[in-house]
């Protein structure tokens, strides 16, 4: 973890405090919407899903603010090296942060249709992948309070772990669809919410690559930890 350096003008240091305290603080946000979308899936709570879409205004207008906050620093302080890179990355980090927050609304409108339907298998495998990816976006969100490097390579390896969970549901949901016409409408709308948390995973991915490089000034060499094979699985029938 590489800390920036103090400024001789103190009025840009409280601007770089400040500008990660929003990042944080919309973060924060988006991880809320993302653990009531979860609740309202797995314990068909319609109210949570209700809460989790209307914090999505909320998302949109930070978005808008940090994004006007960033031009006037560009504007004003002509940043240079590390502190030009931190701010350029914080454009990239919340318009990631307002994805994942929009990825949250649509996975807790669909609890809403899936409370219709009673459903006749488990959701324990998509309950452990939205705990994985709540888990991922916490780490990610505090790395970006601290400039943390290390935590940042961590969540980016953890999304191989989503991808694979990912799959396993795919395929599973495709073979209770084939089995039974009935399971098609709601198995269509779980598999949209496994591939709305699998983007999830995605995005934090992104801002974990964006963490490093501004603070670290070079991109992750390793090549991307990337899983999802859905669009070229194959299911056979069941003999």
């Amino acid at each position: 973890m590489t800390e920036p350096a103090d400024h001789l003008v103190k009025s840009f240091d409280n601007d770089l405090k400040r500008l990660r305290d929003m990042l944080t603080q919309m973060g924060g946000i988006v991880e809320g919407q993302l653990a009531m979308a979860a609740e309202a899936i797995l314990n068909r709570d319609s109210a949570a899903a209700m809460r989790a879409v209307e914090e999505d205004p909320k998302v949109d207008a930070l978005e808008h603010e940090i994004e006007q906050f960033v031009i006037r620093m560009l504007a004003l302080r002509q940043p240079m090296a590390g502190d030009l890179r931190r701010i350029v990355g914080a454009l990239k980090i919340t318009s990631d942060l307002e994805r994942i927050g929009d990825y949250a609304a649509n996975v807790a409108k669909r609890s809403i249709v899936l409370g219709q339907y009673t459903l006749p298998y488990s959701l324990a495998g998509l309950g452990h992948m939205a705990d994985l990816v709540q888990e991922q976006l916490k780490s990610i969100i505090d790395a970006v309070g601290s400039n943390d490097t290390a935590k940042a390579i961590e969540v980016w390896r953890s999304d191989r772990v989503v991808d694979d969970i990912y799959n396993a549901l795919f395929r599973e949901l495709i073979t209770y669809m084939m089995e039974d016409p009935r399971n098609i409408t709601p198995c269509t709308h779980l598999l949209f919410i496994a591939k709305n948390l699998e983007r999830i995973g995605d995005h934090t991915t992104n801002i974990a690559e964006t963490v490093y490089y501004a603070v670290e000034g070079e991109i992750i060499r390793d090549v991307r930890p990337k899983g999802d094979t859905s669009a070229y699985a194959v299911v056979r029938p069941q003999e």
